[in-house]
């Protein structure tokens, strides 16, 4: 327990420039905070209790503003970016060294029992407002744009945008210690941008080869 716990501290001064001082992180870091709560939690899911499990995740919601049911799976070193809005469903599994972002939803779709909600793999980045949706699985080394509606399988070393989320980079093979997350979920390729910019480039090309045709008439005339 106090061996996750210094992970879980640690691993917040690895991936946020803010962090200080471990007394600062331990008081002023909701995201540590849902996360201790939400191991208590589960563990006495585990056990068989569903209503005190219950009661510590509302209480959790309460103090975090972030919302994590007792009976989703976390793996290590996970870490939750400010926090406020983040919803995580009941049959969620998170692999290890996962971040996400404020407003991020790891939600279920219907009322179908069993499995609803996503798989995260190991080494995956969530962006900002991004919802992923369903039991889909979501590869490792994979980042999530902000803001992208996620409802099919991703994999492995891709990059996802927009809505619904599309793939615009795979194989992306990080060259790193497993332990190295790459934070940069807001630079990423926008492909409906890079179509307009095909699109000017013609219509830029088609408008002059109007002009020098329509000047090869006037030299004839």
């Amino acid at each position: 327990m106090f061996k996750t716990l210094k992970e879980d501290i640690q691993v917040i001064f690895e991936r946020d420039p803010a962090a200080k001082s471990v007394l600062e992180v331990i008081l002023c870091y909701p995201g540590l905070h849902a996360i201790i709560l939400h191991r208590i939690a589960h563990y006495l899911y585990k056990k068989g209790l569903i209503l005190i499990p219950r009661l510590i995740s509302q209480f959790n919601r309460f103090l975090t503003g972030i919302e994590i049911h007792p009976g989703a799976k976390i793996g290590r070193r996970f870490f939750i970016d400010h926090g406020m809005g983040v919803v995580i469903g009941e049959t969620t599994e998170i692999g290890d060294n996962v971040t996400i972002y404020q407003g991020v939803t790891l939600g279920g779709t219907g009322k179908e029992k069993g499995k609803r909600h996503p798989t995260i793999k190991n080494n995956v980045v969530i962006g900002s407002g991004a919802k992923v949706l369903g039991p889909i699985v979501v590869g490792e080394n994979s980042k999530i744009g902000a803001g992208a509606v996620v409802l099919k399988d991703v994999p492995p070393n891709s990059t996802v945008v927009g809505v619904p989320a599309r793939c615009v980079k795979k194989d992306n093979i990080r060259i790193a210690s497993p332990y190295v997350v790459d934070l940069e979920h807001g630079k990423l390729p926008d492909p409906v941008e890079e179509e307009l910019q095909k699109l000017r480039k013609r219509i830029e090309r088609l408008e002059q080869i109007l002009i020098e045709r329509k000047g090869e008439k006037d030299e004839a005339v």
